[in-house]
């Protein structure tokens, strides 16, 4: 192998496994929107005076149908994404079938692009063009973006999805689920899982852990905050 394939190689670009892998990125959108989602139905609730058993019932309606809603929107958006990436590497191979001379000089001129000398990226692209599979990988890595041996899995995406959302969702609900009607309680927890949910996610983004916290806090402090005056007001209405 030439070290112009090497470079170009999907297996060289871990970064593209970590990312695509179809779990991280619903995990942790699914846990703070099950944390927002909740909190804010329990405030609402709350707020306009309902009881214990109203809020837990709110609650766990609220975990299963927000767990799989998101679990739906995630296996239907995954899915899509796949199919339309692999529409385009269809369009792809039927090119290096039909066109073989055009998409070599092609490969040819993504290697000069990449600073290969020509007479190396002649000769590379002749080489990796005689083998169809890895002709194509190429040139898909580098049209699209993707390697296809590692898009993210529909039914991962889902699962974490899910999981996750019903982990964040129960954070509010859990005083209730142990037999107290503490409001205050359930913003305390909810507060602290949005600071420590922030955070980490910053973490994970190489940003400062105040920054994420301090967001995840204001976004879901508002949320919980509108939705409880809404359902004050509600309350006093109907009394």
């Amino acid at each position: 192998m030439t070290t112009s394939e090497k470079n170009y190689h999907p297996d060289t670009h871990p970064e593209h496994r970590d990312v695509s892998g179809g779990w991280l990125r619903p995990a942790v959108f699914g846990a703070m929107d099950g944390l927002v989602t909740n909190v804010s139905l329990i405030s609402g609730v709350g707020g306009g005076g309902g009881s214990q058993h109203a809020i837990v019932l709110t609650g766990l309606a609220g975990l299963a149908a927000g767990a799989f809603s998101m679990a739906a929107g995630e296996f239907v958006s995954v899915s899509s994404q796949n199919e339309l990436i692999q529409a385009e590497v269809d369009k792809e191979r039927h090119e290096l079938i039909h066109n073989a001379a055009v998409e070599q000089a092609e490969l040819a001129g993504m290697l000069r692009r990449r600073g290969v000398s020509a007479g190396t990226a002649r000769q590379a692209a002749a080489e990796i063009s005689a083998h169809p599979d890895k002709a194509l990988g190429f040139h898909t890595l580098e049209e699209l973006g993707v390697n296809t041996a590692e898009l993210p899995s529909p039914a991962v995406a889902a699962g974490a999805s899910l999981a996750s959302f019903a982990v964040g969702a129960l954070v509010p609900l859990f005083p209730y689920l142990l037999g107290f009607d503490a409001l205050g309680v359930a913003l305390g927890l909810s507060a602290l899982a949005a600071v420590i949910g922030g955070g980490l996610v910053a973490r994970l983004t190489n940003r400062p852990f105040w920054r994420g916290a301090a967001r995840q806090l204001i976004l879901g402090a508002a949320a919980a905050g509108i939705t409880y005056l809404i359902g004050l007001a509600v309350g006093g209405m109907a009394a």
